[in-house]
């Protein structure tokens, strides 16, 4: 591989699946998170959990789940540094 190609795309970053660029772990948890939620969302549906729930209160509680899904990718994504800048 090019050395400034991996240079420019460090290990915590991953080319997304179509290779239009790159897409980093935050990204990847987000969408496994979604795909989770959606997995529950059906079982719920299957079982005629959801058939009780008005759906108002469905998509409130969904887009709650998708607001913790963002935060806790957020947190998950990069390392934290400090940054010292050099005055002279």
């Amino acid at each position: 591989m090019d050395s400034r190609r991996d240079a420019a795309y460090p290990a915590s970053q991953v080319l997304d699946p179509l290779g239009n660029g790159v897409m980093k772990w935050a990204g990847m948890y987000l969408f496994g998170f979604i795909i989770v939620l959606g997995g529950i969302l059906a079982a719920l549906w299957k079982l005629g959990v959801l058939q009780h729930v008005d759906k108002v209160w469905i998509a409130i509680g969904v887009a709650i789940l998708v607001g913790i899904g963002v935060m806790m990718s957020v947190a998950k994504s990069g390392v934290k540094e400090n940054i010292q800048i050099d005055r002279k």
